[in-house]
């Protein structure tokens, strides 16, 4: 996709997934929704990237709601998370008051349970498996003490 159309020269037939309208750079490729969904649905999408309000360390995944807060709804996030054959969550590592993303347990509504593979932040790529969160690798100028 390419910047946002000016003023009076929107067309309602190219929009990003939120509706808002977009423009084509060259040799961009469009398809509808249906379409979309299809092959989400149909188990043809290996990775999936994501971003994240909250992730815990059984890889349950909350992106789409902030209690008292409007905001657009999932999208296809929860169809995504079900169907890529990996999910990958590139997030900010904290929130902006400092509170931390990834979490012991989620406490938002989850978009999906047990979905999560692998989390990148600024500070840190960490792999979930079964026996919870494993540090793979930190950002230099970074310590151990806090990723945590």
């Amino acid at each position: 996709m390419g910047p946002v159309p000016e003023a009076g020269q929107e067309d309602g037939d190219i929009v990003d997934a939120g509706g808002r309208p977009v423009t084509l750079l060259p040799g961009a490729a469009c398809f509808d929704s249906s379409l979309s969904f299809g092959m989400i649905r149909g188990g043809h999408v290996d990775v999936t990237v994501l971003g994240a309000l909250e992730v815990d360390e059984k890889g349950n995944l909350a992106n789409w709601m902030i209690p008292g807060k409007l905001v657009p709804g999932m999208g296809g996030a929860m169809d995504l998370t079900v169907g890529a054959k990996r999910v990958i969550i590139a997030t900010e590592h904290n929130l902006k008051d400092g509170k931390p993303k990834i979490v012991e347990r989620c406490t938002l509504p989850l978009t999906a349970a047990s979905e999560v593979n692998l989390i990148i932040t600024e500070l840190a790529v960490i792999e979930v498996i079964p026996q919870g969160l494993l540090l793979k690798e930190i950002a230099p100028h970074t310590t151990v003490e806090e990723v945590q």
